[in-house]
């Protein structure tokens, strides 16, 4: 956490070093305390109204220097909070899609929030902890200066204190890691919730939902009375032996001041100095538990920070500039991380301009094939190459630039339609957004709605028809104008005599560009000139849609069959 703290130096060397002058002042009155006495009472010199005056300036300049430094403490501590937040998010963003195939959205969730918080806690309340041990030092100098047996014995439950914290701080780490993980749980299963609600409620399973999210908030019960048990056995220990060594002090100061060996104005300082130094050992419980806590939530959050994003430039990696279109699938073969083989000597060529479909069974290979194209994922063998460059020597930014894929499930964010056509190009004037809506057949409706182009579309699109979110994803990716485009089955939500508009509008386009059409229907391929034919992760057959009707009987048995899109 020091690289992160270290950016917010200024404020916080700020905060720890005011805090540390606010509590210097209060160690200041018992000694002026015990001045003042011992003028007043044994020299019988009366300065009481000046003693008074000069206590309250103290007491004043302390709550000042305290209130200002406890100010740039949250300061701080709140920006380390919002830099955590950041350094996760910016992290998720570069890591690859092999990591999002394996944890879940919630955990992630969880880790950005209450882990963070956490942190931030004890990012707050640690240092204000550890001026207070630093204080302790100061006023033990000062009980070391007015007697330094009674000092020394005042130190008796040190050691047993610390033993207490080390056995406290063993037993607290692995139910805080717990904690942490089952409020992850809960998170992760609202999150499904709420994103799976048509299927929860389409299948009539929301006392099972109810049900299971129970469960898993009795789990985290379970961990916080764990949690609470473990703070009531140990708690006591770290609180009340320091009172211990309070009950010594008065003993043997006491006995000191009945023979004369202590007056009394020592020993009532001493007693203010002593209170003063068992503040942070009151407190020390508290700082294990939250260290504890903070500690399991700093792992998790650092277990996504260490994570290394699979798919990377190489080094020298150059823009992809002047694409003429050619594709190259030079022996492909790719196996996802959970052992499924997907492509095998998968080879091909697209020329620049050519409208290709790739037609086979659910699961043949042909949404891996446009995956691959955008290195969402890395082929495990041979190469893809676009016009003879190798997309693995070409930056991310510009291969994706450059190929534009719109998917079978296609996305959209909480904004305006506007917003949403225009995301790969925000600064993009209204014609031009207009005109990519027009080529998608996606104006007509849009128009119609009560904001046309300003309407929000509810979370996800679901305000909106699954053909309708189609289509605006189809205008999305049209605004850019790649020079290289796939449509994975973007048509199969959308009804034919619609999707027959899209593909009137489609033709002139896809002639300035090449294409790759994943198709599952008739209507869909024949927007290509040329058909591969997909089977077991390979390419059995090439040719135009009657030559392959007439001589494949694959091929023929594949578009009887009326399966609905389904990802491979």
């Amino acid at each position: 956490m020091l690289p992160v703290i270290a950016s917010h130096r200024g404020t916080f060397i700020t905060a720890i070093s005011l805090s540390f002058v606010s509590l210097i002042f209060q160690v200041l009155v018992p000694n002026m305390l015990s001045s003042d006495i011992e003028r007043t009472f044994e020299r019988h010199v009366s300065s009481l109204h000046g003693d008074v005056i000069s206590i309250v300036i103290v007491g004043v300049l302390a709550g000042v220097t305290g209130i200002v430094s406890r100010q740039y403490l949250y300061y701080t501590a709140y920006n380390v909070e919002a830099d955590l937040r950041s350094l996760i998010y910016q992290h998720l963003t570069w890591l690859s899609f092999s990591f999002y195939d394996r944890v879940q959205s919630g955990q992630l969730i969880s880790r950005a929030n209450s882990d963070i918080r956490s942190v931030q806690m004890y990012s707050i309340f640690a240092p204000l902890i550890i001026v207070q041990c630093g204080i302790g030092v100061v006023a033990f100098g000062f009980m070391l200066s007015i007697n330094w047996v009674l000092a020394l014995i005042s130190m008796v439950v040190m050691p047993i204190l610390y033993v207490v914290g080390i056995k406290m701080r063993r037993v607290m780490f692995p139910i805080s890691w717990i904690t942490q993980s089952r409020l992850a749980e809960v998170a992760t299963i609202v999150d499904e919730n709420v994103n799976g609600v048509r299927v929860v409620k389409s299948f009539a399973q929301e006392e099972a939902e109810i049900n299971r999210l129970a469960d898993a908030a009795e789990g985290v019960a379970w961990a916080y009375i764990k949690d609470a048990n473990i703070r009531a056995v140990w708690s006591p220990w770290v609180q009340n032996l320091p009172q211990l060594g309070l009950a010594l002090v008065l003993l043997c100061g006491g006995w000191m001041v009945l023979h004369g060996d202590l007056a009394y104005p020592e020993i009532l300082a001493f007693s203010l100095y002593l209170l003063m130094l068992q503040a942070p050992f009151m407190m020390l419980g508290q700082l294990v538990m939250m260290g504890q806590r903070a500690k399991a939530s700093a792992g998790r959050i650092f277990e996504i920070l260490d994570e290394n994003p699979e798919i990377t430039e190489r080094p020298g990696a150059f823009d992809l500039t002047n694409v003429d279109g050619t594709i190259d699938f030079n022996h492909v073969d790719f196996t996802y991380d959970n052992g499924a083989e997907i492509l095998k000597d998968f080879d091909a060529h697209i020329a620049p301009g050519e409208t290709v479909a790739l037609v086979g069974r659910t699961g043949s290979g042909k949404s891996t094939v446009a995956r691959l194209m955008t290195r969402f994922y890395d082929v495990s063998g041979g190469a893809i190459a676009i016009d003879g460059h190798d997309i693995r020597d070409l930056t991310l930014t510009s291969l994706r630039e450059n190929v534009g894929v719109v998917l079978d499930e296609p996305f959209l964010f909480s904004i305006s339609i506007r917003d949403n056509i225009a995301y790969g190009r925000p600064d993009a004037p209204l014609e031009e957004i207009e005109a990519a809506a027009k080529a998608a057949n996606a104006d007509e409706f849009i128009v119609r709605l009560p904001e046309g182009y300003d309407t929000v579309v509810g979370e996800r699109g679901y305000t909106l028809s699954g053909g309708q979110r189609q289509r605006i994803a189809i205008a999305r990716t049209l605004l850019l104008n790649p020079p290289i485009l796939i449509l994975d089955d973007a048509t199969s939500a959308i009804d034919v005599h619609v999707e027959s508009g899209i593909y009137e509008a489609l033709r002139g386009l896809l002639r300035q560009r090449t294409t790759i059409v994943i198709a599952h229907r008739v209507s869909t391929i024949a927007l290509a000139s040329r058909v591969l034919l997909l089977d077991e992760g390979r390419v059995v057959a090439s040719g135009s849609h009657e030559d392959l009707l007439s001589r494949v009987p694959l091929y023929s048995e594949i578009l009887a069959q009326t399966t609905p899109a389904e990802e491979d």
